[in-house]
């Protein structure tokens, strides 16, 4: 098991405010199928980097609605089939031989805020996960679940995972080491996200296929957002505002602030994108002629531990909130202290999702399917590094 923590140049992921169009007719798109879709924002990092899906599974009635609603039109080129269903019940041999197989397996079971029950949670479905790559035996995958999955607790269980997935699903002992599978912590404000979402990839390619590079190394970083407000303060010129007292800085940025002036050298690369960049031309919720989506929600309440993110920071992680968001985390703080809630205009920006994208249902049910989505550009940022390899593998034929 190859725990990958080193990192090779990347190009900055792309920031579409469109939904591609594109099908899978075009010659230089993979195809790919993707179990547990969710609302589909891996399926739009994915389509960035020139994956096109054939297949998006979803159990979710409301999830898939937003599939139909923002993937399914007159316009499109080979559209996807959204199936509604529930994976285990799933004959994925149709598929064989698919470019990727993608998505997200339901986290609950490893989540801090759970019951970490990990694989005696009926609700893991990483067996499912495995299952599809063994019937469809794809040149690469890529899966996506909580940063709590690395937790000790699980290693075993982990363990078992990537030694299922280098066997291609085989459940012999003996099975030949069929795929190169390695796991990547991730936080997505590294890759241009204005969240701080840490996450965890498991993927893999055929090795009959190619061989992987390093995964990207990120493109953003706390200490470049630092030295643009407190060393040359061209955020805050670029968002017109008067630079804020020192005493304003968060504990972390003090301690990135104290890093950079230790070595005296500029930082290279984008600072970390904040709710403040992300948000810009939306104007107040609410307003006669807000963006669709852009409604507002109403006061959110504030006590300790229960605090809104800033705006001049990334947002904390979006939560789907079946069980409430007791961090705060769908919250954001008003410059003179208040918090409200986030719009659903805003938190499809955190995920790197584009204005012509909207979820399906009420204000709770977007945002439950938006607390469980992929921030598009981990899933760009993936998908263009697997298609790296695939390409070596059609240039070499």
């Amino acid at each position: 098991m190859d725990f990958n923590q080193s990192f090779a140049c990347a190009e900055q992921p792309s920031l579409n405010t469109e939904l591609p169009q594109s099908g899978i007719g075009a010659l230089d798109l993979f195809d790919c199928v993707e179990l547990f879709a969710g609302c589909g924002a891996m399926a739009l990092g994915l389509a960035r980097a020139e994956f096109a899906h054939t297949c998006m599974v979803e159990f979710n009635p409301q999830a898939c609605r937003t599939l139909r609603d923002n993937f399914v039109s007159e316009t499109r080129l080979n559209q996807p089939s959204i199936l509604e269903r529930d994976v285990r019940g799933i004959d994925w041999t149709s598929f064989l031989g698919t470019s990727l197989v993608a998505g997200g397996p339901p986290c609950q079971p490893f989540s801090n805020g759970g019951l970490s029950a990990g694989e005696h949670d009926t609700r893991d479905m990483w067996p499912e996960a495995i299952r599809a790559v063994r019937e469809i035996q794809p040149k690469a995958f890529v899966f996506e679940n909580v940063k709590g999955l690395l937790r000790k607790s699980f290693s075993d269980y982990l363990r078992s995972i990537v030694t299922s997935l280098e066997r291609g699903g085989d459940v012999d002992p003996g099975a030949v080491m069929r795929y190169e599978v390695v796991v990547i912590p991730v936080n997505a404000a590294d890759f241009g996200a204005a969240q701080m979402r840490e996450r965890v990839l498991i993927a893999g390619v055929r090795r009959d296929v190619g061989q992987l590079t390093s995964f990207p190394r990120p493109t953003h970083s706390l200490q470049r957002l630092v030295w643009d407000k407190w060393c040359t303060g061209e955020y805050w010129k670029r968002h017109g505002l008067e630079r804020p007292h020192l005493a304003t800085m968060s504990r972390a940025e003090r301690a990135a602030l104290r890093g950079v002036l230790r070595s005296s050298v500029e930082p290279m690369g984008l600072p970390w994108q904040t709710c403040r960049d992300v948000f810009a031309g939306l104007g107040e919720p609410g307003a006669s002629n807000c963006m669709q989506g852009h409604e507002w929600r109403g006061v959110a309440k504030q006590y300790p531990g229960h605090a809104g993110s800033t705006w001049d920071l990334p947002a904390k992680a979006l939560k789907a909130g079946v069980h409430g968001v007791p961090g705060g985390e769908n919250m954001v703080v008003n410059n003179d202290g208040s918090g409200r809630y986030f719009t659903v205009r805003e938190a499809c920006r955190l995920q790197g999702l584009p204005d012509n994208f909207l979820p399906s249902g009420s204000w709770s049910q977007a945002m439950r399917q938006l607390g469980n989505a992929v921030p598009a550009q981990i899933a760009e940022v993936a998908g263009r590094w697997l298609a790296n390899t695939l390409r070596g593998e059609c240039s070499s034929q």
